[in-house]
């Protein structure tokens, strides 16, 4: 009888601890499916990490940039690396890249890639054909070399001709919203063609500011208009948005803690949210910037970001060394974060639905898609 409790006893304790590690093995995935993160091919020991997280599904996605293209057979190159990161996916990767045109623009002609236009060019000819053939071309060359995210359209008003990091680069394509919406909605039309995700940026608008974040904090609380937020509420009713960076820009008019809009729940769940019923995925933009980096703390900014509504935390690892974010690192973080409950789970779980909801979208989730990508990359090296 002794024995037969005991076979009950340790029976229980199996179940139990078996269930404990599948929920554990769940936290893990779903938690990797909110990172993404800069890559440097040539640091073995950092791709390797990266590499083994891919492996295990405990990262969303990659961003490429200029930097990581080859400087001979450019083309051949990233197809091949792009099909080496999807190879090791059991949860196929966003691959993402800002490809907004212009100045903005990683895949330059020099390398044989198409040219593009600007956003501010593509205002001002005000054609529809026009700015339909340039995204379309863009939409076409990603979607060839395995792309399936890209970090545009900027859908900034153009309301400081000043400003150092959107008009001064060209990447507003007017100061009228109306224009604004007219252009990016060709722009997100031609990529869907493409089956390219489109992100609009960056919210809740970066039109008006006198500063760059790249470098430092970015007030726009007495230049802000609400017509700056005319764009993302357009174009969210008309249903083709899938999914939107944060700014890190401080704006007290949105937040009377004047915290920058990639860490304010005010902004991302507050408006974005449940005012303007956004429903697809809230991609951070590079946590490395100076709004975000010389300000809050490592720990301090993940936790405040995806308490926020952030559901795929960007780090574009595009610094020094001993600056760089391990996806080891940030995953550890979270999790440690999640486990003491200063982040909630609820909140891991609703990132990673509209996460898995975006991929199934794009069809990342359908039986073969990794196999038969790399079976068309490979035709490219």
């Amino acid at each position: 009888m002794k024995i037969r409790k005991l076979i009950i006893l340790f029976s229980c304790l199996f179940v139990i601890a078996n269930a404990q590690a599948q929920e554990s093995d769940s936290l893990d995935l779903m938690i990797g499916q909110m990172i993404m993160i800069g890559i440097n091919e040539s640091q073995e020991d950092e791709f390797r990490s990266a590499l083994e997280l891919i492996k295990n599904g405990k990262l969303s996605g990659i961003i490429l940039f200029e930097k990581d293209l080859r400087q001979e057979n450019t083309k051949a190159e990233l197809a091949r690396l792009i099909a080496k990161l999807q190879k090791k996916a059991p949860v196929p990767l966003f691959m993402g890249i800002d490809e907004e045109g212009g100045r903005v623009n990683r895949l330059k002609p020099k390398y044989g890639f198409p040219e593009t236009a600007s956003a501010a060019y593509l205002g001002k000819a005000d054609n529809a054909d026009t700015t339909r053939y340039y995204a379309g071309q863009t939409a076409r060359t990603l979607n060839e070399f395995g792309f399936n995210v890209n970090y545009a359209p900027t859908v900034d008003v153009n309301i400081n001709p000043e400003n150092p990091v959107i008009a001064k680069a060209e990447r507003s394509y007017s100061p009228s919203y109306d224009r604004v919406i007219f252009h990016a909605s060709h722009f997100i039309e031609s990529h869907n063609e493409y089956n390219v995700a489109t992100v609009l940026k960056h919210f809740p608008g970066h039109g008006s500011s006198t500063a760059d974040t790249h470098l430092g904090i970015a007030d726009v609380s007495d230049t802000w208009v609400m017509e700056e937020l005319f764009p993302y509420s357009v174009l969210i009713d008309s249903g083709m948005v899938r999914a939107i960076m944060s700014a890190h820009i401080v704006n007290r008019t949105l937040d009377d803690r004047m915290l920058p809009g990639t860490l304010s729940d005010k902004i991302l769940t507050g408006i974005l949210r449940n005012m303007l019923g956004f429903e697809g995925v809230v991609f951070s933009d590079d946590m490395h910037m100076g709004a975000i980096s010389k300000y809050y703390g490592f720990e301090e900014a993940v936790v405040m970001a995806v308490n926020a509504g952030i559901d795929v935390l960007m780090f574009s690892n595009n610094v020094f060394e001993d600056e760089r974010t391990s996806g080891v690192e940030l995953h550890e973080l979270i999790k440690s974060k999640v486990l003491s409950g200063e982040i909630r789970k609820e909140r891991v779980i609703e990132s990673y639905n509209w996460v898995m909801e975006l991929k199934r979208s794009l069809g990342l989730l359908e039986s073969g898609y990794s196999k038969n990508l790399v079976k068309r990359l490979k035709k490219l090296y």
